[in-house]
């Protein structure tokens, strides 16, 4: 339904965090009705980036907020956010190894 709007998240995504992988779903269906909505989808980013190294999950959701900062409140509502860097992502991508 929005795939104009994931396109233009996605390209000011990569151009300002140059993320190392990036997925964007619309969440828009599961929030129908949503009191305070007054346009725009809902959207889950997941994306992995060198430039959240150092920052906190707060200062990395500035980042991509920032980058997005022109479709928000036109064409995007609100935006749930995991914000990675690639030893965070390493890390996840693992399986846990039990203790003997």
């Amino acid at each position: 339904m929005h795939e104009q709007t994931i396109a233009e998240l996605r390209i000011a995504i990569e151009r300002s965090l140059k993320p190392r992988a990036l997925e964007i779903v619309d969440d828009s269906a599961r929030h129908a009705g949503h009191a305070g909505a007054r346009g725009g989808g809902h959207f889950r980013v997941t994306l992995v980036s060198d430039a959240f190294r150092g920052h906190s999950q707060l200062e990395r959701h500035r980042l991509v907020y920032a980058a997005v900062a022109p479709l928000m409140n036109t064409t995007v509502h609100a935006l749930n956010i995991v914000a990675r860097t690639p030893e965070e992502a390493s890390a996840k991508a693992r399986p846990a190894i039990p203790d003997p």
